[in-house]
């Protein structure tokens, strides 16, 4: 219910509403408007490239060096979010803030970036699309991308004076999520809204629950 429930605070109760899709409480990194269907891909890493791994001593014993470093970074970030357009993929859910070179070469390729998800919300994404987190730097980074979820929609929605993230997503179950805006003129009113509501779900939840005879 946490992830499918907004609370906007200075609006009368009568603007509350219900919308398709899921609505993400925060603004895009980078937003590049796209027609029609659009597919999304789920990283939980961050797609800027790290010059070592975890654990080891990386030594440069020059400026030059260093520089070259950062130029290899950079070509490599930009070879990836190219490989992501060239897959169609045209929107990047993260749970991790990205680097500004990744937005950077995103907003170059018409890629949207959404970052720094709860683990609740990537969780909800995956249950609704049936797709897993993609691993860039596997064994072969330039791989075909099959781990993307397809959306009807995705943009900016204004809550208040709050800016979001609306997406509709193409489900691959039964579930059909739906987002609840909840208005009302102070936070406090909001939350017992939110309370009570969600205590009528899961009373409807109990009520429709199979019974095993």
């Amino acid at each position: 219910f946490s992830a499918l429930h907004a609370a906007v605070p200075g609006l009368p109760l009568a603007s509350s509403t219900v919308l398709p899709g899921i609505v993400l409480s925060r603004d895009f990194a980078a937003y590049c408007p796209a027609d029609g269907e659009l597919r999304a891909v789920l990283v939980t890493e961050p797609l800027r490239p790290a010059l070592t791994a975890p654990g080891v001593e990386f030594v440069v014993d020059s400026e030059g060096q260093y520089q070259a470093s950062l130029r290899w970074i950079a070509r490599r970030t930009e070879a990836l979010v190219k490989h992501l357009q060239s897959n169609n993929v045209k929107l990047l859910l993260s749970s991790t803030k990205q680097d500004e070179v990744v937005i950077y070469y995103a907003k170059l390729y018409g890629v949207s970036v959404v970052e720094c998800l709860s683990s609740e919300e990537m969780a909800l994404i995956g249950e609704i699309t049936g797709v897993s987190p993609y691993a860039p730097f596997g064994d072969n980074m330039y791989r075909e991308i099959t781990e993307t979820a397809v959306a009807s929609f995705c943009q900016p929605l204004l809550l208040g004076s709050k800016r979001c993230v609306h997406i509709g997503f193409t489900s691959v179950c039964a579930f059909q999520p739906h987002c609840l805006i909840l208005c009302g003129p102070v936070d406090g009113v909001n939350e017992q809204h939110a309370a009570a509501l969600q205590e009528a779900f899961t009373m409807l939840q109990q009520l429709f629950k199979t019974v095993d005879q």
